[in-house]
C-alpha cells in the first residue's frame, strides 16, 4: 500500500496513474536513466550495496532525503544480481544488506522473496528477459499478485518504441530511456515498427524535431558523437510519442486492439500476448465488464482476449434459456444488435407468429454463440470483425466447441439451422459429435425467398403436430441479462413471475408491486438496480460476489477504497455492485476490481448511484 501512487484510469491491466509528489508525475512514465542519480527526482537511485557499506548506504539515503524532502521516491540500495542467481544466495545477500528509509521508497523485487511495503517496485534484471516472453510474463504476474495494487511497477532497461504498448498493456507503469540512448550511440534508429541501422537506410521516415532539419546523407557524414546525439534525440522522441499514444489508448479503452497489431513487430511480443491470454485469471480480473467503444476482433488473438472468453464462459455457466422446445440457429450479421439488421429482420418475419415457440441462438466468431436475449449485452452488440466469407480452422474449432457445449447441456425437441457455408459446417460437426438431428432450411442463400419460405414452412409443420411451450420475450430477456450479469438465480429474484416489464425495448424497466427494481441500460446491455432491487440481491448469500462491505458510515458521491472492509473477488471494473454496511445500503458501479478495493489505500472503489440509511 502507498500514499504516493494512485491509479486514476484503467484499461485491463494497463493503468494511468499519478505519483503524488510536489510535481505530480503521470504514468505510464519514462524515466531519464541519467536522472536517477539526481536527488531532485522524481525517482532517485540510492546506489548499489556492492559499492557501499550499510553505514554508507544509510548516509547516502539521508543526504538524498535532506535535499528532496518527501518529494522523491528513493530506490533503496540493493545488490545488483541477475535473476539466475539461486534464490537462497540472493536471500542471504538481501538479509545482510537491509536498509530502510522514511518517506516514499522504491524496492527491487526479487523473485521468490517477500514484497516489503513500497511505493514503487523495480523488476530485477528486467533487461535480461528481452526475447523471453514466458519468463517475463511470469515475473510480471508474480509482482502484481504479491505487491499491493496501488503501487507502481518500474521495468528498467527494456522499453523501446516497438514494445512500449505491450509492456504497459501487461501492467508496467514506469519505463526508462536506457535502450533508446544506447541504440543512438550504436547507430540504431528506433521506430514503432522496428529498429534500423543507419547505414542500411535510404531515407529518414520521421519528421520529429531531431530528424526534420537534417537529411540521411548529412546524418551519415556527421562525426560519431554528433550523429549519436541526433539519433538519441530521435529515439527518445519516438519513445515519448509512443507512451503518449498508449496513454490515449488507455483513456479510449482500446489499447488491446492496438497491441494486437503492434505485437507483430517482434516475435517475442506476439508470444507475450498469446501467453498472457493463456493466463486468463490474471487478464480477466482486470478486464472491465463493458467498454464504451467498439471491440474490434481483427486478428487470431481476438478469440482469446479476456472479454471474449468471459462472454463465452458466462453463456455456458450462467445463462438459462427460455422454456421452449424448438431451437433456431442463425448466422450473425454485420449490424449490431443482430435483430435490427436487414437479414435478421427477414428471419424474424419468416418465423412469424410461430416465433413465440422458438428460442433463437446466433452463431458467430469470435463470440461463439449469442442467445437472442443477450444480443445487446457487451460485447455481443459492440464488436466488429473481418468479413471475408472464409473461416479458418481455429475459428471453426472454437465456435463448434461453444455450440457443442451448449447443446450438450440444453435439450430441444427440434433444432433448425438456417445457415450456410462455415456456419453449416459448424452445425454438421456438432450434430455428428453429439449424435443429434439438425434440420437445415437454407437453399444456398439464407435471405433468398426460397430459403425463407422453407424456414417458415418447416417451423409451421413442426408446430402444427405438437404442443410447445411459449417464450416470454420481455421477461426472458431481463432474466437472462440478470443471470449473465450477477450469476444464476439473479433473474428469478429480480424478475419473478409476478413482475411487470414496462417501457419499450431497449429501455425495459422491471416493477414489482409498483416498486421499480431494475432498468435495462441500452449502452451496455446490463441492468442498473434501484435500492429495492439491491435489497433483493443483498438478502441472498448467492450474490456475495457482487457485494462491497463498508465501515459504519454513510458515504456520499463516491466510495473510496479506504472505506471498504470486504469485496467480492468476482467484482470487475464496471460491475453493478451492492454496497452494504451497518449504516448504509447502496448500489453503484465498480471502478476497480474487488481485490483492489480491499488492498488499495487510494482511489475511487465505487461510483455510487443510490445510497440510503440501512433499515
Amino acid at each position: 500500500m502507498t500514499s504516493y501512487f494512485e491509479v486514476e484510469q484503467r484499461d485491463g491491466a494497463a493503468r494511468i496513474g499519478k505519483m503524488i509528489l510536489s510535481t505530480p508525475v503521470r504514468t505510464p512514465y519514462i524515466l531519464d536513466t541519467a536522472s536517477l542519480k539526481d536527488p531532485a527526482g522524481p525517482v532517485a537511485d540510492a546506489g548499489s550495496m556492492w559499492e557501499l557499506s550499510t553505514e554508507d548506504a544509510m548516509e547516502n539515503i539521508r543526504k538524498i532525503r535532506e535535499i528532496s524532502g518527501d518529494d522523491v521516491i528513493i530506490i533503496l540500495p540493493h545488490q545488483n544480481i541477475t535473476p539466475d542467481v539461486p534464490d537462497d544466495v540472493a536471500e542471504t545477500i538481501a538479509k545482510k544488506n537491509e536498509v530502510e528509509c522514511e518517506g516514499p521508497v522504491g524496492r527491487i523485487y526479487r523473485h521468490g522473496q517477500e514484497a516489503k511495503k513500497a511505493d514503487l517496485y523495480v523488476m530485477e534484471g528486467a533487461g535480461s528477459f528481452d526475447g523471453n516472453a514466458r519468463k517475463f510474463l511470469e515475473r510480471i504476474i508474480e509482482i502484481r499478485e504479491n505487491a499491493a495494487p496501488d503501487t507502481a511497477l518500474y521495468v528498467p532497461n527494456l522499453c523501446t518504441p516497438a514494445n512500449a504498448a505491450t509492456l504497459i498493456y501487461l501492467g508496467v507503469d514506469i519505463v526508462d530511456n536506457t535502450r533508446a540512448v544506447v541504440a543512438g550511440y550504436n547507430d540504431i534508429y528506433l521506430t514503432t515498427s522496428g529498429n534500423y541501422f543507419v547505414d542500411s537506410m535510404n531515407e529518414l521516415p520521421c519528421r520529429c524535431d531531431a530528424c526534420a532539419p537534417i537529411t540521411l546523407e548529412l546524418l551519415k557524414e556527421l562525426p560519431k558523437a554528433e550523429r549519436a546525439r541526433i539519433l538519441t534525440k530521435h529515439n527518445c522522441n519516438m519513445l515519448e510519442a509512443e507512451i503518449a499514444l498508449t496513454r490515449e489508448r488507455i483513456r479510449s479503452g482500446n489499447l488491446r486492439e492496438y497491441v494486437e497489431g503492434q505485437c507483430r513487430t517482434e516475435p517475442w511480443l506476439a508470444a507475450l500476448l498469446r501467453l498472457a491470454d493463456d493466463q486468463y485469471d490474471y487478464m480477466e480480473e482486470h478486464a472491465p465488464l463493458a467498454r464504451s467503444n467498439q471491440l474490434l476482433a481483427t486478428t487470431s488473438e481476438s478469440m482469446t482476449r479476456a472479454e471474449i472468453v468471459r462472454f463465452a464462459r458466462r453463456i455456458q455457466e450462467r445463462y438459462t434459456p427460455p422454456e421452449t422446445d424448438i431451437l433456431v440457429l442463425l448466422p450473425c450479421s454485420a449490424k449490431k444488435p443482430y435483430s435490427i439488421s436487414n437479414s435478421h429482420a427477414r428471419f424474424i418475419k419468416a418465423l412469424g407468429k410461430n416465433r413465440r415457440y422458438v428460442h433463437e441462438v446466433i452463431i458467430t466468431s469470435p463470440l461463439g454463440i449469442v442467445p437472442r436475449e443477450i444480443e445487446i449485452t457487451y460485447p455481443a452488440a459492440h464488436y466488429d470483425t473481418v468479413v471475408t466469407g472464409y473461416w479458418d480452422a481455429e475459428e471453426i474449432k472454437w465456435v463448434s466447441s461453444c455450440l457443442s457445449e451448449y447443446l450438450s447441456k440444453n435439450k430441444y425437441s427440434h433444432i433448425i439451422a438456417h445457415v450456410e457455408e462455415a456456419y453449416r459446417e459448424i452445425c454438421e460437426i456438432v450434430s455428428k459429435e453429439l449424435g443429434i438431428e439438425i434440420i437445415y432450411t437454407s437453399t444456398g442463400n439464407v435471405t433468398s425467398h426460397e430459403s425463407l419460405d422453407k424456414l417458415k414452412n418447416t417451423l409451421s409443420e413442426i408446430v402444427s403436430v405438437g404442443e410447445f411451450r411459449q417464450n416470454k420475450p420481455r421477461s426472458d430477456l431481463m432474466r437472462a441479462i440478470a443471470d449473465y450479469q450477477f450469476g444464476k438465480g439473479a433473474g428469478e429474484l429480480l424478475v419473478p413471475e409476478k413482475a411487470k416489464i414496462k417501457a419499450p425495448f431497449p429501455k425495459h424497466q422491471v416493477f414489482m408491486e409498483k416498486k421499480q427494481i431494475a432498468t435495462l441500460i441500452p449502452q451496455y446491455g446490463t441492468l442498473a438496480l434501484t435500492i429495492d432491487g439491491t435489497r433483493l440481491l443483498a438478502a441472498s448469500d448467492k450474490f456475495k460476489d457482487y457485494t462491497v462491505t463498508i465501515d459504519d458510515f454513510l458515504p456520499r458521491g463516491s466510495l473510496l477504497a479506504p472505506g471498504v472492509i470486504a469485496a467480492g473477488e468476482n467484482i470487475r471494473p464496471g460491475d453493478e455492485v451492492i454496497v452494504t454496511g451497518s449504516k448504509a445500503i447502496g448500489v453503484g458501479r465498480a471502478m476497480m476490481n474487488g481485490k483492489e478495493m480491499v488492498a488499495s489505500t487510494r482511489g475511487i472503489a465505487v461510483d455510487l448511484r443510490h445510497i440510503k440509511k440501512a433499515d
